[in-house]
């Protein structure tokens, strides 16, 4: 997208209350496709993380909304530029499984998927006092010891660097024109269970997300097993990585959250125990934004609410 194209369409979400812009795309794809080379040169950037830093102070000077950048694989120097214009970034594990880049394998010649890249990800954002979200991607062919694995992993990186601020948990969407077009997709019930155990790995302090639209039927049941987010909503735009799952109306998951036995509450890009710890509190106009939107508890200020 042209930045005309990215502000245009962050100035109509801010006009209908959105408070968090989702950059979302894939780990440099310069490096595999030479028309993109093209596309970034034609508009003055070196690289895809150069582009994505601009469009984030563009959309954040255009419209005030809070980035929130998954971008991929990124060093220290590409995190850093990005980081100055974001809320919180993320980038997903997704599995530490090694098996699954092997011939006929979900992660077969996708070398940026490698366990240890995304980690020292998580690595370079802590350095650059940047606040995370990653999780596990469910059905891709790990078997229940990976995924557990997994989560375990991301535990200890938690202990480790302090800046993972989410865990989500996400079940697999096939897409007819991937090669894993016929794989089965998770069901509730396996929804379910993992998030029952992520819930017991992380105990209270982490927060747990489960995207609604993946399983329009059967997500309120999430809220039974510990899952206390449900991650970025928009009004305006489809879901770009999963197009086919419409996301549920805001009323619809208000009225779904409260028949569970809770409130549906609205934040920032940045969760409320990571505003408010000196660590990842900054003097950048960033937070200050973000402190005009919060109330004492760290959420969206009632008048703001969609």
């Amino acid at each position: 997208m042209s930045p005309s194209e990215v502000v245009s369409i962050a100035k109509r979400a801010a006009e209908l209350g959105c408070k968090e812009a989702l950059i979302s795309l894939g780990d440099h794809p310069e490096y595999r496709h030479e028309e993109m080379v093209a596309i970034l040169r034609s508009m003055g950037f070196a690289s895809t993380p150069e582009y994505v830093a601009e469009m984030s102070r563009l959309v954040f000077e255009e419209t005030g909304l809070i980035p929130h950048t998954n971008c991929g694989v990124l060093s220290e120097d590409e995190i850093g530029p990005i980081a100055e214009w974001n809320g919180s970034m993320g980038i997903m594990l997704e599995s530490t499984s090694l098996r699954l880049h092997q011939l006929g394998e979900a992660h077969y010649q996708t070398t940026s998927k490698e366990p240890t890249m995304r980690i020292n990800t998580i690595e370079a954002a802590a350095k650059v006092g940047i606040a995370m979200t990653t999780g596990i991607l469910l059905g891709i062919g790990e078997t229940l010891s990976e995924r557990i694995d997994s989560l375990l992993l991301i535990r200890e990186t938690q202990k480790k660097l302090g800046n993972i601020q989410e865990v989500i948990i996400q079940n697999f969407r096939a897409k007819r024109t991937t090669r894993m077009s016929k794989s089965p997709e998770p069901d509730t019930l396996e929804m379910l269970k993992t998030l029952a155990v992520a819930r017991l790995i992380f105990g209270p302090e982490m927060n747990i997300q489960a995207p609604p639209n993946l399983n329009a039927e059967g997500y309120s049941e999430y809220l039974n097993c510990g899952i206390n987010d449900w991650g970025g909503i928009s009004p305006l735009t489809v879901d770009f990585i999963n197009p086919e799952a419409a996301w549920p109306q805001i009323k619809d998951l208000r009225e779904k959250t409260f028949n569970s036995g809770y409130i549906l509450r609205e934040r920032t890009a940045l969760y409320p125990e990571y505003i408010f710890n000196p660590r990842f509190k900054k003097q950048n106009p960033i937070h200050m934004r973000i402190e005009e939107m919060i109330n004492k508890e760290g959420y969206i200020k009632q008048e703001l609410e969609i």
